[in-house]
């Protein structure tokens, strides 16, 4: 039996390499790490703290604190940030010792065939496997709503298509669409780098920051976890495989609501009194100027409807899992897949309604919670479906 991995990040790497550990022929397509090294802006910090940053590993010794021991760096520990730099090259390091060979080509289709799948290469070849497992993140289902997207690429880009902010340019007047750590982070960085002018609007009723690190013997009075301190929190940390016994409706709204936008306690002070942060901000209309400048329609909580003009806009406006997106998949195929408020709907193994295609990493959270959308779920994800492909190859 062989199991075709399609996708390198973390979810991906994780898997294949506790396939390997159980004797799975695995095969794994994509750029390792392409999402943190083409999607992220240098500089940035990772939201998960350090001791939540690991990829899962089938054996000790390839943790996050493992490979900066082995460069001769002090680990990073407590709620230490991690860059991106840092857990890009640990993502590499940890594809040498332990998932080697990964298939540097891009995934062209996807068909079934007799007991499993034909997968087409863009290099034109082709590869007959058993099993696919989906890990392909959320790269492809970047969403910016459509008012502003119609604009154009050069007034309107997501932060995900930036590896480095500084392409904006500095001296120029930038405004930040979004309330998550993802729209916070990349004003700060963007006021560090030089921009004349930021300024961040959030749909969001309030921008939230997370609370700075206390005492652990205050901490006592909320349960703590990898993911942060709170009862859903630790709850949806811990408890993934019990998340999915919850009903369909109830899962997608706990997985959109918990952990939902929010910023990590460290960006509060890189903020105030630089960038202007304004929340219940909704976009209305936006057109492009005469003078090669935006003008958008902004309305508050009260219906107070005001004009902002800016250079450019940078929507950091999440993601919409769109199997579409997915252009390897074949309609018929993309058809047959039941979603969950647009999510793939997956039994207790991450199989989706099409027998043999699996999906794994943030794809999952309608089944099994926001943990998967996190470094932290590639324990659960890949003990899980690691064991359940290992027993279909044994039978």
């Amino acid at each position: 039996m062989t199991v075709a991995i399609v996708g390198a990040g973390p979810y991906g790497l994780s898997l294949a390499a506790h396939l390997r550990q159980l004797g799975v022929t695995t095969r794994v397509f994509g750029e390792p790490m392409e999402s943190w090294r083409r999607h992220m802006p240098v500089g940035m910090l990772l939201k998960s703290r350090p001791d939540a940053s690991s990829i899962a590993a089938p054996r000790p010794g390839f943790d996050l604190a493992d490979y900066q021991r082995a460069r001769g760096e002090r680990p990073l520990t407590g709620d230490q940030p991690v860059p991106r730099e840092t857990f890009a090259g640990y993502g590499r390091w940890y594809t040498d010792r332990l998932v080697p060979g990964v298939e540097r080509v891009r995934i062209t289709g996807l068909e079934p065939a007799g007991h499993g799948f034909v997968l087409g290469r863009a290099d034109g070849g082709e590869v007959e496997v058993d099993a696919v497992v989906l890990a392909t993140g959320l790269a492809a289902h970047r969403h910016v709503p459509p008012v502003l997207d119609r604009l154009g690429a050069d007034l309107v880009s997501h932060s995900a298509e930036h590896a480095d902010l500084a392409e904006l340019g500095a001296d120029r007047d930038i405004v930040v669409i979004g309330s998550g750590q993802s729209a916070l982070e990349s004003a700060a960085l963007l006021h560090e780098g030089g921009a004349a002018r930021v300024r961040v609007f959030g749909r969001a009723e309030r921008v939230r920051f997370a609370a700075p690190p206390v005492p652990g013997r205050a901490r006592r009075l909320t349960p703590d976890s990898p993911l942060g301190a709170g009862w859903s929190v630790a709850a949806a940390a811990r408890g993934p495989a019990a998340f999915r016994l919850l009903p369909a409706c109830v899962r997608v709204d706990l997985a959109r609501r918990i952990l939902g936008p929010s910023a990590a306690w460290w960006l509060r002070d890189r903020l105030d009194g630089r960038v202007s942060v304004r929340d219940a901000q909704t976009v209305t209309g936006a057109r492009r100027e005469p003078d090669g400048r935006v003008r958008m329609l902004l309305r508050d909580r009260t219906g107070y409807q005001r004009a902002v003009y800016t250079d450019h806009v940078l929507a950091a406006t999440g993601y919409r899992v769109d199997l579409a997106a997915l252009g390897f998949l074949a309609p018929h195929v993309r058809r047959r897949i039941t979603t969950i408020g647009g999510l793939p709907a997956l039994d207790a193994a991450f199989e989706t309604t099409v027998p043999g295609l699996y999906v794994t990493g943030p794809p999952a959270a309608a089944t099994f919670g926001p943990v998967v959308r996190f470094v932290h779920g590639t324990g659960f994800a890949s003990r899980r479906l690691a064991a359940v492909l290992a027993a279909r190859f044994q039978g």
